[in-house]
This record gives C-alpha cells, sequence and structure tokens, in this order.
C-alpha cells in the first residue's frame, strides 16, 4: 500500500530535520500532532536543496540542483516520488495548498548559490525572500490550515521570521561561508576588514526583523504557536550571544547555544506557552 511508503517518506524527512537540526525539531515537537509531518517534509525538501550547493564539493553541483528541481515538480504533478524526501513534500504542497510560485522562488535562491558573488542590496533581498521568507510563508500555509484571511494577516510577520532566522545564519556562519564557500552575503560591507559598526549595522536590521515577527507568533493558532515561538526563542538567544561577541570573532569562531542552554530556553518557552503569556 502506498500509505506505508508515505509513512517512510515522512519518517525519512523527519530523520533529516534530526540529523541537521536540534533546534528546529524541538521546535516542531511542540506543534500540534497534525501539524508536524508537513513541516518535518518542508525541512527535509529545503534542507536536501541546500546540501546540494553549499556541500557536495566535487560533484556538479548545476547538474544536481537542476535535476533535484525537474524531480520536485515530477512529484508535485503525479501526486508520488520515489524520492522519500521529495514524496512527502508534495503531499505537504497537496494537502496545504502551498504556492507553486514559493517553491519557484525558493529553488531560484538556491541556483543563486552555484556561484560566488558578493551580494548588491538588490541580490541580498532577492536572496533572502527565496531562501527565508518564502520559506515562512510554505510553513504558514500549515500553520493556518486553510483560513486564507490568517493566512494574508500573518503573511508579512512570517517573512520577517523567515528573514531573521537567515540573517542569524549568516552572522553565525560568515567564516565558512566566506573563507570556504566564497560568498559575501551582506551588500557594502568588506569582510576582509569586517567592523564594530558593520556588525552592528547588521544586528539593528535583524533586531527589526524580530520585533515584526513576534507580532505575528502571538497571533498564531495554539495548535502553532508553542513550536513556533520555541524556534523564535533559539535563534533569538543565538543571535543575543553574537550580539556580545566582537566582529573579529565572528570571522573565527562558529557561536553555538550549547545543550544545556536549549534545554532552559525550552523550559523557559514551554511555561510562557502553558501559561497563556505569549
Amino acid at each position: 500500500m502506498k500509505s506505508l511508503f508515505d509513512t517512510v517518506s515522512v519518517r525519512c524527512s523527519k530523520l533529516t530535520t534530526r540529523a541537521y537540526s536540534t533546534s528546529f525539531s524541538l521546535g516542531i515537537y511542540f506543534l500540534k500532532n497534525q501539524l508536524r509531518n508537513p513541516i518535518y517534509s518542508i525541512y527535509g525538501f529545503v534542507r536536501f536543496a541546500d546540501e546540494i550547493v553549499d556541500s557536495f564539493d566535487g560533484y556538479d553541483k548545476e547538474y544536481l540542483l537542476k535535476t533535484f528541481k525537474k524531480e520536485t515538480y515530477e512529484a508535485i504533478e503525479n501526486g508520488i516520488s520515489l524520492n522519500p524526501i521529495l514524496n512527502s513534500f508534495q503531499h505537504a504542497v497537496h494537502e496545504y495548498n502551498i504556492d507553486h510560485d514559493l517553491i519557484e522562488t525558493f529553488l531560484k535562491s538556491m541556483e543563486m548559490d552555484l556561484d560566488e558573488i558578493n551580494y548588491s542590496q538588490d541580490k541580498y533581498e532577492q536572496y533572502i525572500l527565496g531562501s527565508a521568507e518564502v520559506v515562512g510563508l510554505m510553513c504558514l500555509h500549515v500553520f493556518t490550515e486553510g483560513d486564507k484571511k490568517m493566512y494574508e494577516e500573518l503573511k508579512p510577520s512570517a517573512m520577517k521570521l523567515g528573514a531573521a532566522f537567515q540573517k542569524v545564519n549568516f552572522l553565525r556562519d560568515i567564516k565558512a561561508d566566506y573563507n570556504t564557500l566564497g560568498r559575501s552575503y551582506f551588500p557594502n560591507i568588506d569582510l576582509t576588514k569586517f567592523s564594530t559598526d558593520a556588525k552592528r549595522q547588521i544586528e539593528n536590521e535583524i533586531e527589526d526583523d524580530f520585533k515584526e515577527a513576534l507580532i505575528g507568533i502571538k497571533r498564531l493558532p495554539r495548535s502553532a504557536k508553542g513550536g513556533v515561538y520555541l524556534a523564535y526563542v533559539y535563534y533569538n538567544s543565538l543571535f543575543k550571544k553574537i550580539k556580545r561577541v566582537p566582529a573579529q570573532r565572528i570571522m573565527s569562531e562558529r557561536i553555538r547555544i550549547s545543550n544545556g542552554e536549549k534545554f532552559h530556553l525550552m523550559l523557559n518557552s514551554m511555561f510562557q506557552y502553558k501559561l497563556n503569556l505569549l
């Protein structure tokens, strides 16, 4: 029965999420049960695409991404794929009517990562839209469960949350992105002379994104609010930790949150959620 294959497919997406991100895995765990599998499926899809352009050195990344894109659309059209990650993703796309334009925009941002590039303001905004903001919107389709009015109302906040997460990733991974992958995402900033002022400029942008994102998180249905808030708390805590670190240290060290810190943040976040303090 295909239902067994679909179950196995979702388990692959869940395994992918747990292997690559403890933060998102815990956030998903605190979603209402019926929302977890589609979010695992979305994460698995975007993670595999990202791995192609980030990690597969020595392979033809352009060919692999082109093939992945082709197989994604075939999976959506046919309602099945022998790639379990794509099979679980297409199921989420159909079940929650995820806009195909969001998928196309995301894949275009992955294509941008195939080349070493110093991003202009326009390219930076285009990349943030495709790599992060539209992913937030894919998830929002799931969280609002077909409520179009709520989706439109929360759309700006969901985009800001995705943008904040991505920009924090940029700061955290700035050393590897620049030294290993030859990427400099932040426009008009010379990473060979990364200064305190430049770092503060980026941080101000991220703070604004987080502030607007939290407004939307508070208005999410309770089925989604706890898990999304936990992911927000993790990333905001990582961001605050990065803020305390000098600019030159960011260029030489990847800042992390320990598992002990994550556990404390989880307990505090769930306490606030359970007492309706959000």
